[in-house]
Order: C-alpha cells, then structure tokens, then sequence
C-alpha cells in the first residue's frame, strides 16, 4: 500500500491518495493520512492560486477534493485567510500579489563572462 501510496503521491494522481484513506490497514494510520490529506491539498492550493484569477466554490471544492462546500470553506478559513470568497466563487488576486521581479543586469553578465573568457585564455 504505501508503495502504490507513494506512486500515485509522485504522478499527481491525488484523488488516489485521497481516497487511500478508507483503505488503511489500521486505525493508527488514520492521523498520517490526514497529514497527508492537508499536504495533498495545500499543494493544489498553491498551483490553484497561481494558474487561476478565481473559481467557482463548486470547482474549487472539486479540485480540492472536498466533499462539501461546507469543508472547503472551514479549509480556506483556516489555511488561507487571504483569498476572498464573493458571489458564489473563491478569488486568490490577494494571494497573487508578490514582489516585482529584479530586472537582471544581462549587460553586467555579458561584460563578466567575457572577461573571465579572456582570463582563461590567457591562462592556458
């Protein structure tokens, strides 16, 4: 089981994952699946917030893998506070918003390369 477990942790399949946890050998492996519930689900999360502007509750609770609205939005209340729930959809805008990129300084790099070209050269 934990082999498989594993597998289908590392393909993406997480649905699978999710559901191991009816299947477990014994009622001790119960807190170690939720951890890994919570795992699963804050990974989607996170490639949620960054592929998406919004979604439905309806489809967020379906990419989340919950079973009802009701623990969808216990999940976003407790884990993430900063996306906003309007007229019937989760909006992540809050949660896009991040520092600028640094420009970077390509003249800089090209001169520095080239310089320890000619270093190189001249060792050699």
């Amino acid at each position: 089981m934990l082999v498989e477990l594993e597998q289908s942790f590392m393909e993406g399949a997480y649905n699978r994952v999710l559901s191991a946890r009816q299947t477990v050998p014994h009622d001790t492996y119960v807190y170690f699946m939720d951890l890994l519930a919570k795992t699963v689900r804050d990974e989607i999360a996170g490639c949620s917030e960054k592929a998406y502007d919004y979604l439905s509750i309806k489809d967020a609770r379906q990419i989340l893998l919950y079973s009802s609205d009701q623990e969808l939005l216990e999940y976003i209340k407790e884990e993430h506070p900063e996306w906003e729930i309007k007229n019937g959809s989760v909006f992540f805008q809050k949660a896009k918003e991040s520092a600028p990129c640094k420009e970077i300084p390509s003249l800089q790099l090209i001169n520095q390369t080239l310089s320890y070209a000619r270093e190189l050269e001249r060792i050699v």
